[in-house]
């Protein structure tokens, strides 16, 4: 029996200029105040958005939160002012600068972008779409939000905020991410002409602030009036999205190697998750953990190794779960690659969240 299509929602009319006025009037009001941000007062005095700034924060915040991305904005900004000081660093210490945000892909094609927009664009970020769209590590949302908050250009953005405001907004039967172009398409007919720039960040912070996932505040929203989930007291339920598959588990382990007040780390592959990090050393990562003969063939050398526990970590696509075997470096014995990272200076050893916990809970074992 020959299926039916399901017709595609059909998005609602939506009375764009009293919506955009009322939402610039709160924002105007009740907008963030963030470190990067040129908040329309500050224009109406003369501030001049930092492109450079702005592009730093919003490659940060593409999965970070600000509380969490802000430190790091600021430590990046006191040791790189200029985007040409961040394009002259060596990877190693972007990376190792990065450490604690994830998503390590990000620390790499940040140094890479810099080298670009400082060598081959003589330091000017473009404000042109495709040119932004052209740079290592900016994608749509990263380029609108640069094209908006920088130069004040027509844009459309869209993040997980806007896309939660904009789907309870037309209570949108599709889930993510195939609403994703329906989205795009109502937040194109929505984005403010005359002042772009002050536009985008608004619909960001009411997603951020008022249109919270759990609990949103729709008593003080601008946009209550026009939301057809609020009509219908179904809020919450919005977005909808496709069922997740479980994530699948790898298992590996790591060897805490101690020699006078110092661990031994060693830097990753290039390539793959992770890559060119530090890390403490250990087996590949598996379907399974890693058997006695696997574990005596990656050792380093023969010791009694100690299980101090197991670390887990969540990554995009699967969750990781290492054992750390810890020992002492026998006399004598000099690893073929690394470095010995004085264990009092570990944060400043660049390393990941999970080489982290890793190095951590190996110490504690070792003090008990």
């Amino acid at each position: 029996m020959r299926e039916h299509a399901v017709p595609e929602f059909e998005i609602p009319d939506l009375p764009a200029a009293p919506m955009r006025a009322a939402l610039l009037d709160w924002y105007d009001r009740e907008g963030r105040s963030l470190p990067w941000r040129i908040r329309p007062d500050d224009r109406a005095a003369g501030a001049i958005a930092d492109p450079y700034a702005i592009w730093l924060s919003e490659i940060m915040l593409q999965q970070t939160t600000v509380p969490h991305a802000t430190p790091y904005w600021e430590r990046f900004l006191e040791r790189w002012p200029q985007v040409s000081d961040l394009a002259a660093a060596p990877r190693e210490d972007v990376l190792a600068a990065w450490a604690g945000l994830g998503y390590y892909a990000r620390a790499r094609n940040l140094h890479a972008c810099a080298q670009v927009v400082a060598f081959e664009l003589d330091g000017v970020f473009p404000s042109d779409l495709k040119a932004l769209l052209a740079l290592p590590g900016v994608g749509d949302y990263t380029a609108n939000a640069i094209r908006a908050a920088a130069f004040d250009q027509p844009a459309s953005v869209v993040d997980g905020n806007v896309e939660r405001v904009l789907t309870r907004l037309v209570r949108m039967p599709t889930p993510l991410p195939k609403a994703k172009p329906q989205i795009k398409g109502i937040a194109s007919g929505l984005a403010s002409p005359k002042r772009p720039g002050d536009y985008a960040q608004a619909i960001m912070d009411l997603g951020a602030t008022v249109c919270s996932p759990k609990s949103p505040d729709c008593a003080i929203c601008p946009w209550s009036g026009w939301c057809a989930a609020r009509a219908e007291g179904d809020q919450t339920r919005y977005p909808l999205k496709e069922k997740k598959k479980p994530k699948p588990v790898r298992r590996g382990a790591c060897f805490h190697v101690l020699r006078e007040g110092a661990i031994w780390l060693r830097r990753r592959p290039e390539t793959g998750l992770l890559g060119a990090m530090m890390e403490v050393p250990g087996t590949d990562w598996g379907d399974n953990a890693p058997s006695e003969a696997e574990l005596e063939s990656a050792a380093p050398f023969e010791a009694d190794w100690r299980n101090a526990g197991q670390v887990r970590h969540v990554f995009t696509h699967f969750a990781l779960e290492l054992d750390v075997l810890c020992a002492t470096a026998p006399e004598g014995w000099t690893p073929d690659e690394g470095v010995w990272a004085p264990v009092r200076d570990l944060k400043e050893a660049g390393l990941p969240s999970v080489m982290m916990k890793a190095a951590k809970l190996g110490l504690e074992t070792r003090l008990l």
